[in-house]
């Protein structure tokens, strides 16, 4: 893991921030060495100007590090102003007891899927995505929903992030079969997952998009194949564009505005 050229001292401490973040738990500086590509006193001393910063929290007892309260309220800040979220609570609220289905609300992260809020099923399902988990385009609902309405060059970066590992024997794991499947999504205006990132899980997803078409997130419900079918949850397309097209209404006039 390396801070992009140019990106300088600012660059790897995000870097160093993935990796802790990526732990999932408090850390030890060694175990963060084995996975870092920057020299020990230099890791060293950009974990220490971050625990100095409030970006990392150091315990002494266990020598462990762990996100910052800093951070905390940092990635709050962002949720609230940046994020989806807020706006599209209610919304999901609706779809969710309407549908009784796990709904799932996702942006764009530099050609990966961000998770930034769930509603989950009546009765639960245990599955990857989660609000705050960063989950690959290629290959789930959402991703590909919004993967099919970027501009060409967007789309463009957009695939070259792409890992195209097969998660499973659905999975399309080559930019010609998923250029294919984002024509198609782009003539119906809504997209599967037909257990292309998890056995037994599947999808219909829909774009959230401005009034000139700008991508600006994707809303997807998300069922098992024990308890539905993808002709099933493609009855449910219209009212998922329909509840899309609400965000998207209050989305655009509040916190993403077109440019002039």
């Amino acid at each position: 893991m390396s801070a992009e050229q140019g990106d300088g001292t600012v660059g790897k401490a995000l870097d160093v921030l993935d990796m802790v973040a990526g732990a999932g738990r408090p850390v030890r500086f060694t175990e963060l060495l084995v996975s870092s590509a920057y020299p020990k006193a230099t890791l060293y001393r950009l974990i220490q100007t971050l625990t100095h910063q409030g970006m990392l929290s150091y315990d002494a007892d266990r020598q462990t590090y762990a996100l910052g309260v800093r951070l905390v309220r940092l990635a709050h800040a962002a949720w609230a102003t940046s994020s989806l979220a807020p706006i599209a609570r209610p919304y999901l609220d609706e779809l969710s007891a309407e549908t009784g289905e796990t709904i799932h609300l996702a942006q764009m992260d530099n050609g990966q899927v961000l998770y930034v809020d769930k509603r989950n099923a009546a009765k639960p399902v245990e599955m990857f995505a989660q609000a705050g988990k960063v989950g690959p385009a290629y290959c789930t609902g959402v991703g590909k929903a919004m993967l099919a309405f970027l501009p060409d060059d967007a789309l463009e970066n957009a695939l070259q992030r792409q890992s195209f590992h097969r998660f499973t024997d659905r999975t399309l794991d080559s930019p010609a079969r998923l250029r294919a499947e984002l024509e198609a999504i782009r003539v119906r205006g809504h997209a599967f997952d037909e257990e292309e990132h998890e056995p037994g899980i599947i999808c219909c997803a829909v774009p959230i998009l401005t009034r000139t078409g700008r991508v600006i997130g994707a809303l997807s419900v998300t069922s098992t194949t024990a308890r539905t079918s993808l002709a099933g949850l493609e009855g449910r397309a219209d009212r998922i564009k329909d509840t899309a097209a609400r965000i998207a209404a209050e989305a655009e006039s509040w916190r993403f505005p077109e440019q002039v």
